[in-house]
């Protein structure tokens, strides 16, 4: 008997981890803002979007998943 997540959570997730990881690239960046931020911003938020991204995929897995059970199940 297992924890089981629905793709919802997964999806939700993924928003909250979304805004958090451009919300703390903003708040370093606007601390000490400087050429080197500009130039790295792009490799900075993918680093912090990097959870964000795993949750989303966990919810198209789940999804997917879901619909391959209920399509086999219509037979």
């Amino acid at each position: 008997m297992g924890f089981r997540i629905s793709a919802r959570a997964y999806l939700f997730a993924a928003v909250v981890l979304a805004m958090a990881g451009i919300g703390a690239f903003v708040w370093i960046s606007v601390l000490n803002f400087n050429i080197y931020w500009l130039i790295l911003s792009p490799v900075i938020i993918a680093v912090y979007e990097l959870p964000a991204f795993y949750a989303f995929w966990l919810y198209r897995r789940k999804r997917r998943a879901s619909a391959l059970k209920d399509r086999s199940g219509a037979f």
